[in-house]
């Protein structure tokens, strides 16, 4: 599972990038200095982490991680193939969310594309090149299950139906995530097509250092629009991140932070929001050996999560023994929470819950 970076050029994707992956991604002043996608594998903070590693005193700690794609800056007419725009719009398919960095900050140093600053025309430029893209793909399915349609296949009539309300909101500049279109069908029809503005979407506010914490009158206008998307927005002073990174020890970093009246990088909130985004949950093993936090769906069974450690756990899956974060956290070891009885046995068709410290059994 993996969140795409986007945004026009020179809005600080590339910045955000490094500081969120501590890899160097090019970052210039200039259009396209991203071409090829960067990829960094990056460790989701996570405070329950640290506490069961205080509790345990195991030898190492495996924090989950979740990918992050750096994607070249889109421009007008990549749908078309303008800039980038083929590339650019592949690399977008190949993700599971997106990241959409706006520029809301003023710097006469930094050129931006357009000349002015304005985070909602930037946003629309995006949002009609996937829209346009996600049209063309519709378009042409759509004349596919007209032909089945028109010989009363029903199957063919029920999708075209859900094809008709794709054509209209997206020709009216409604992305996909946004129109009322129930679960089954978005399920059975449209999740196929890999619509790029299905794709659930964070709008990250790229502020300046004094608007980290309470943001500006530009963020006020992306979230008075992300509201009908039900998305969701971050503010971050993507700039001021870039120097908190540079910092050598965390005792610095946090001074950094308590100047600013921020309780933690804004990256840390915005590496979990990526995560929540994903729908992906963390279990976690504890032994001497290793703490792990493992990622799975929400909604996984205790065979699949097993089957994350290793396929045979899965197959061979028995029982899962388990203690709720708040049990041992509260309880400060499993020989205590053993005592008061409360680690469960689940079986096969138990949904793990985000939080679980689990024990697998298994017989292969």
């Amino acid at each position: 599972m993996k969140a795409g970076i986007v945004g026009l050029p020179n809005v600080g994707k590339s910045t955000l990038f490094n500081c969120l992956s501590n890899a160097k991604a090019q970052s210039a002043n200039f259009p396209f200095c991203t071409i090829e996608p960067n990829i960094g594998v990056v460790n989701v903070p996570d405070p329950r982490l640290e506490r069961l590693e205080s509790l345990v005193q195991p030898e190492k700690i495996v924090p989950a991680t979740v990918e992050i794609v750096d994607i070249a800056g889109l421009v007008r007419g990549a749908s078309k193939g303008e800039g980038l725009g083929n590339q650019f719009l592949n690399n977008i398919r190949e993700t599971d969310a997106i990241l959409h960095v706006l520029r809301c900050f003023d710097n006469d140093n930094i050129v931006h594309v357009d000349g002015s600053v304005d985070p909602i025309r930037d946003k629309e430029t995006i949002d009609l090149e996937l829209q346009l893209k996600d049209l063309e793909t519709v378009e042409k399915r759509l004349e596919k299950v007209s032909r089945a349609a028109r010989t009363g296949n029903k199957e063919a009539i029920k999708e075209k139906e859900v094809l008709d309300k794709l054509q209209q909101g997206l020709s009216a500049a409604t992305s996909v995530r946004a129109l009322p279109i129930s679960d089954d069908d978005r399920l059975s029809y449209v999740k196929t097509m890999q619509l790029l503005t299905d794709k659930p979407v964070l709008y990250v506010c790229n502020v300046d250092e004094s608007s980290a914490v309470n943001g500006n009158t530009y963020v006020d206008q992306v979230r008075q629009v992300a509201k009908a998307e039900q998305a969701d927005v971050l503010v971050l002073a993507v700039s001021t991140e870039a120097d908190i990174n540079e910092l050598d020890t965390y005792e610095e970093r946090q001074l950094f932070l308590d100047d600013m009246d921020l309780t933690e990088p804004g990256a840390a909130k915005l590496i979990r929001a990526a995560y929540a985004m994903l729908n992906l949950h963390t279990y976690f093993t504890a032994g001497q050996k290793e703490v792990r936090a493992w990622t799975v769906l929400q909604g996984s069974t205790a065979p699949q999560a097993a089957g994350v450690i290793h396929t045979d756990f899965e197959k061979g899956f028995i029982r899962a023994e388990v203690i709720s974060y708040s049990d041992y956290d509260n309880y400060a070891s499993e020989a205590k929470v053993k005592e008061v009885g409360k680690m469960r046995v689940e079986g096969k068709d138990y949904v793990v819950q985000d939080g679980d410290v689990m024990h697998f059994r298994f017989n292969v």
